[in-house]
């Protein structure tokens, strides 16, 4: 079975293109499926039928895993079978017509932009971490892209002068995004005049974003980053690194934008998931609404 497995990863990797936080994925819950089967006797996919996938699907419930954890092993299933199928070596697939759990929508968390401008501004810029910090965080407010691509880009990547980043996301689709002229600034600041004395010994990394090592700055790395930076700027707010991405979208929507170019904008694939962001909008409209109409709360009479 796990030679099938590795089978359809390299499918998923060759032919689909996916990325490889997607494929680690589908690699981690198809081989916690196998294990448990083949705990219960299953020693080829062939053997697999409704019942044993039913009882993995129990065993996570009762381990009390997230419906969301629950619905993303169904999906990683039913791909390894259609998968298993088209390829010939199983003449029916045994995952279909299985219920997918109901998920709750929750809206994304977002900052308002009182609080962006409070965020970008608490960074200390005396040093040259600070400074790659400010240039960091102005970049994911401006762009909208996702912390692994923040880390991902390479200096080739930024072209400060025509005002663009060039981004590789997720299954490696490209993408061209404009950059506000803050955000231009700082970075031209840090590319120029901060990040050479970074670089250390190794004067070939490409990186554009590089810890006190010299080497490519890590997730974990900018997570500690921006949660420091919210700490210094008073919010009480959870942030995750995701948020300015967030609030990136909400905010270009609140001010008009265009739902086709804030989709192209994040790299969504389909445009429901740019969605989202207008029902944020509209929540936080009534928001404001309630708190300031003279009238949106008062008691009739």
């Amino acid at each position: 079975m796990k030679r099938h497995l590795q089978s359809f990863i390299h499918y998923l990797t060759v032919e689909r293109g996916l990325a490889r936080n997607t494929l680690e994925s589908y690699e981690r819950d198809l081989n916690q499926f196998i294990d448990f089967i083949g705990k219960l006797g299953v020693q080829s996919f062939l053997e697999t039928g409704k019942l044993h996938i039913a009882q993995y699907l129990h065993e996570l419930k009762r381990l009390g895993r997230a419906p969301a954890t629950v619905s993303r092993n169904i999906v990683s299933i039913r791909a390894l079978f259609q998968f298993l199928v088209k390829q010939d070596i199983m003449p029916q697939d045994p995952s279909l017509h299985m219920e997918t759990p109901k998920l709750e929508k929750r809206l994304p968390k977002v900052l308002s932009v009182e609080e962006v401008e409070r965020l970008l501004a608490a960074g200390e810029t005396s040093s040259p971490s600070g400074l790659r910090d400010k240039a960091m965080l102005e970049l994911l407010y401006a762009t909208g892209i996702r912390v692994s691509e923040l880390i991902s880009l390479n200096v080739g990547d930024v072209n400060v002068g025509m005002g663009y980043i060039h981004c590789t996301g997720k299954g490696s689709k490209e993408r061209i995004i404009p950059l506000g002229r803050i955000a231009a600034a700082c970075l031209g600041h840090y590319t120029e005049s901060v990040r050479p004395g970074l670089l250390r010994q190794d004067k070939s990394e490409e990186a554009l974003f590089i810890n006190h090592l010299g080497t490519r700055l890590t997730r974990q790395g900018f997570w500690k980053i921006i949660k420091r930076c919210a700490r210094d700027a008073g919010i009480d707010k959870e942030i995750t690194p995701h948020t300015l991405r967030h609030s990136f979208a909400t905010h270009l929507l609140e001010n008009g934008a265009d739902l086709r170019a804030v989709q192209e904008m994040l790299g969504h694939a389909d445009i429901s998931t740019t969605q989202v962001y207008t029902h944020v909008t509209k929540t936080r409209m009534k928001e404001i609404y309630d708190r300031t109409h003279p009238r949106a709360n008062a008691n009739m009479t």
